[in-house]
């Protein structure tokens, strides 16, 4: 496997994908350090979730190198990017609605041990509402809830760096400063963080860094705090002031 020297945990070096003939991401560059929260926004339609989905293999990156602690992971099959310490909370949540809330958590285990109940646990105590409802069927969970079950069942494959896409996506204003809060905490568990946000305001105050995409491609980047500060951006995303 193609390796270059390990200088940022996750580095993509001028990206591209496509759906069939339409190219989604052009030359994107971007990088993710250990314990970091990196937040990327823009509006609907602009990349974002192709990103994502492009670190897992789906659509593969047409050009460019996309590399994990120093490995080569463009090529790499879907299923076999989430053993290199990489987890996806997707848009939608995808929760599997018939399965009781502890039956999706343990879906999200890699493995069925004595260690991965003790991690059911520890998801149960970052989402006490969980434990309340761990016999109750996913898709009788509100919004919110089932917001908290996808990020739980993510964190069940013990990543080293967790992809989170929209999570705040369809939630009330009050569960959306909550499951931000939530975001935090996971961070400062030590877990690094790539966030897609479309709310720009919540996804920056958190973030330690941040990337504005734009029509597939990068077009600021800075500190969360020097991007809300930005004038252009305040007036693109932030709702102006």
């Amino acid at each position: 496997m193609m390796t270059s020297k390990f200088t940022h945990m996750l580095d993509l070096q001028e990206v591209s994908s496509s759906y069939g003939a339409v190219e989604a991401l052009h030359d994107v560059s971007l990088y993710v350090d250990e314990g970091e929260v990196v937040s990327l926004i823009g509006s609907n339609g602009a990349g974002k979730s192709t990103l994502l989905m492009t670190i897992f293999g789906t659509p593969a990156a047409s050009r460019g190198n996309i590399f994990f602690e120093g490995k080569q992971l463009r090529g790499v099959a879907t299923h076999n990017i989430s053993r290199h310490g990489i987890a996806l909370v997707p848009e939608g949540r995808r929760i599997f609605p018939g399965m009781t809330v502890e039956e999706n958590l343990i879906m999200g285990a890699v493995s069925l041990s004595a260690k991965d109940i003790e991690d059911v646990e520890k998801i149960y105590e970052l989402f006490p509402r969980l434990k309340e409802r761990s016999r109750q069927r996913g898709g009788t969970l509100s919004g919110g809830e089932q917001q908290m079950l996808a990020i739980g069942r993510g964190l069940m494959a013990r990543p080293r760096l967790l992809l989170l896409d929209e999570p705040s996506l369809g939630l009330a204003p009050l569960m959306v400063k909550q499951i931000f809060n939530i975001i935090k905490k996971i961070a400062k568990s030590g877990t690094t963080i790539l966030l897609v946000e479309q709310n720009a305001n919540h996804a920056l105050k958190i973030a330690d860094r941040g990337y504005v995409l734009m029509n597939g491609r990068i077009k600021m980047s800075g500190t969360g705090e020097q991007l809300r500060n930005d004038h252009e951006i305040r007036n693109a995303y932030l709702g102006g002031g």
